[in-house]
């Protein structure tokens, strides 16, 4: 999956390496520059499919045939054991054996192993593999029961806090700076964190970030330590420079000293994690620290055909911020191949069949399993395409994550199902529950079901979806086959993880976004592409959707001949096609129109004055700022193909109360309010009277009739009883 992109030849081995100029042969002129600048700090910014690991490992293996570096003096880093091991491999075969090519981490604790009885005295404190165990020690200390999911998350917040340097007390005012969704209250967090590094200190532990901290103070105290360890590291190179923490990039300018024979390879455009502490900054800002930097930049794209570039560069083209100004633009270096598929569904399971179907297709034409990948924003959208595939008889395996039925969370589901199937409506939990999608709902509220999803991301988040995904099976179970008891659907859910539990050989892959960093496939599928899944819908600010934006160029340039994208229109069969393709689209898909101004951007013209119904000009979309004239465009203030960012939730709450209030009244539903004025109010969100008085299709008498109902509802609370007016 890394290894077919199309370089030009190039003579391996021994052979090779015979001479200095032979490690040059097949590069391309800016590869070649790379190569043979040896001096002097060097900034690479390589795009994706660019050829960056063979830039620099071919420019370690020049200067080290041309008698320029020492191997032993050289010291490459990058973020994975793997990206390290592979660049090992290379320069073995190039002649440059020698060199060092580690993880941060690993350089790190050899160092601190090789120093510390100097430094510090005694052996090492014991290296902790897991933080988890630790972290629910140190919550039950302070009186916090943390569930697994928060277990995940709390242990990720103080990961967070460790490289970016903050100590617990700081925490909490760091975290609120850097808009942390945190999975607890952050004094409570505070509190964990504090009492986890006392049990550490106590027990003489250290964990993965401390292997780092160690070390930077070690190398501040100590000079001589440092400078023992700068007369032999004289040259770096550093691998995925978007992706450095500021505690790693402490640690280099610490292995650096006053020196500046560092060669950097990044592309801002693939910052796909900040939210791990990583930052395109150092990358962005190498030039102004070296003002005598040499730049080279990498664009021609050996991976992917003109038709997939062209998508990358014209996704790219619509971004904004710091990391689009120093977008690279692409030139594929590759035959011409079919241009992307745009493919739209009427649901999700139609989606997953599609892409089933169109896979076969590929894979008797030809193209191995193993080099077809489907891609999607979340873990939790992987059980429809298991479902999907295995249904196909394809093969398929999962990267960076457990099968859907294998998760914690939906065992613990599937057990609690299965116990209320065979109670035999004898379940308190089921009393007065007739339908089978309430009673699923009722019984995966006592294994942390709750309706409304948690807020932010994380492990919580995650096991939300998972079960999320349990009730929306539910749900179409139901509607195929009425009348059906928990025992049927306890029988079909069975049925389902069996299928999903065959053993597979190599194929297809399925991965999210974030897991296919790195990889690439002959054919790339990406799939579930509606506002509110990419960019997710947790992502609020300006640079947290850019970041979306970003993590969706990640996933178009994993493909190199193939790619297709689609999205469904509804959740699932029968429903309401309220969804919309992403955001990030618009004027790249036919049919789209001209691009949308950016997320955030303050409105323009009327709108910006907010939603009432007197305006001297006029109505114009609140996105794309073209002047409405259809009734039903007027009430959202929107074209009807214009992204919707309308809460799901909210929208389908209120229809559920509607169709309550409507019944009372004896009055057909659009009485109340019609289907518009719903989504309006479930895109708008209002809070209070004046904000929902002004979405039109409320007005005066609505508002008194049902307006307290709709504000509770739209603050996540219960509505009154109904006795606010009369039928």
């Amino acid at each position: 999956m890394t290894a077919a992109t199309h370089f030009p030849s190039f003579p391996a081995g021994a052979e090779a390496a015979e001479s200095a100029d032979a490690v040059l042969l097949g590069l391309d002129p800016e590869q070649r520059e790379v190569a043979t600048t040896l001096r002097g700090p060097v900034c690479v910014l390589a795009g994706a499919g660019t050829g960056k690991t063979r830039a620099i490992t071919h420019r370690i293996a020049y200067g080290v045939r041309s008698g320029q570096l020492m191997p032993a003096s050289v010291l490459a880093v990058t973020f994975t054991n793997r990206a390290a091991g592979e660049m090992r491999g290379r320069l073995r075969s190039l002649g440059a054996g020698g060199v060092q090519a580690r993880t941060f981490h690993s350089a790190a604790l050899r160092q601190l192993q090789y120093f510390w009885p100097r430094a510090i005295g005694g052996d090492l404190p014991r290296l902790l593999e897991r933080k988890v165990q630790l972290v629910a020690e140190a919550g039950a200390r302070c009186g916090l029961r943390l569930d697994r999911g928060e277990l995940r998350d709390v242990t990720g917040e103080i990961e967070w806090a460790k490289v970016t340097q903050t100590v617990p007390s700081d925490y909490p005012a760091a975290a609120l700076k850097a808009g942390r969704e945190a999975p607890r209250d952050m004094a409570e967090i505070a509190q964990i964190y504090a009492t986890y590094e006392q049990l550490k200190r106590d027990r003489a532990m250290i964990d993965f970030e401390d292997v780092l901290l160690l070390t930077v103070g070690i190398l501040q105290d100590r000079h001589d330590i440092a400078e023992q360890i700068r007369s032999q590291y004289q040259h770096f190179v550093v691998d995925e420079y978007q992706d450095v923490s500021p505690l790693q990039q402490r640690l280099l300018e610490l292995w650096l000293g006053d020196r500046d024979s560092l060669c950097v390879v990044g592309d801002a455009s693939q910052t796909i994690y900040s939210f791990t502490g990583a930052t395109p900054d150092h990358l962005l800002d190498f030039r102004t620290r070296y003002p005598n930097a040499t730049l080279v930049k990498l664009v021609r794209d050996y991976r992917s055909t003109p038709q997939v570039v062209h998508l990358a560069n014209g996704l790219l083209a619509q971004a904004r911020g710091r990391a689009a100004e120093h977008r690279l633009e692409l030139v594929s270096q590759r035959e011409p191949g079919p241009a992307p598929v745009y493919a739209e569904y009427a649901d999700e399971p139609a989606e997953a069949e599609g892409v089933a179907a169109r896979i076969r297709q590929l894979i008797s034409a030809g193209v191995p399993a193993g080099e077809i990948a489907v891609l999607y924003r979340i873990n939790a959208q992987s059980e429809v395409y298991e479902q999907a595939l295995a249904d196909a008889g394809v093969p398929y395996q999962l990267r960076g994550a457990e099968r859907f039925f294998e998760r914690a969370e939906v065992q613990k589901a599937l057990l609690a199902l299965r116990g209320a199937a065979r109670s035999g409506g004898n379940d308190p939990l089921l009393d007065d529950v007739v339908e089978l999608g309430s009673q699923v709902r009722a019984v995966l509220s006592s294994t942390g079901w709750t309706a409304e999803p948690p807020a932010g991301s994380g492990a919580v988040r995650d096991q939300w979806e998972s079960l999320a995904a349990l009730v929306r099976l539910a749900e179409d179970f139901a509607r195929a086959r009425p009348g059906a008891t928990l025992a049927d659907l306890a029988i079909e859910l069975e049925e389902r993880r069996a299928a999903q539990h065959a053993p597979t050989v190599q194929g297809v892959t399925l991965a999210s976004l974030h897991a296919a960093k790195g990889l690439e496939w002959d054919a790339v599928f990406l799939v579930g592409l509606t506002d509110g899944m990419v960019p997710i819908t947790y992502a609020k600010t300006d640079e947290q959707i850019e970041e979306e934006r970003r993590l969706l160029y990640v996933g178009v340039t994993r493909a190199r001949h193939h790619l297709t994208l689609s999205w469904g229109l509804s959740r699932s069969p029968g429903g309401r096609a309220t969804r919309r393709p992403s955001r990030f689209l618009n004027g790249l898909r036919p049919g789209s129109g001209a691009l949308a101004p950016r997320a955030g951007a303050p409105a323009t013209g009327p709108v910006a004055a907010g939603r009432g119904r007197a305006r001297r000009s006029p109505a114009r979309c609140r996105v794309c700022g073209r002047t409405l004239t259809e009734a039903g465009e007027l009430k959202l203030l929107r074209c009807e193909d214009c992204p919707s960012d309308m809460d799901e939730g909210l929208y389908e709450r209120l229809r559920e109360w509607r169709a309550a209030r409507a019944k009372e009244q004896g009055l057909p539903a659009y009485c109340v309010f019609t289907d518009k004025t719903l989504m309006a109010i479930a895109e708008a969100a209002p809070g209070e009277d004046g904000e929902l008085a002004s979405i039109p299709g409320v007005g005066v008498r609505k508002l008194d009739r049902y307006g307290a109902d709709v504000l509770a509802i739209c603050a996540g609370q219960e509505p009154g009883d109904g006795a606010g007016g009369d039928a």
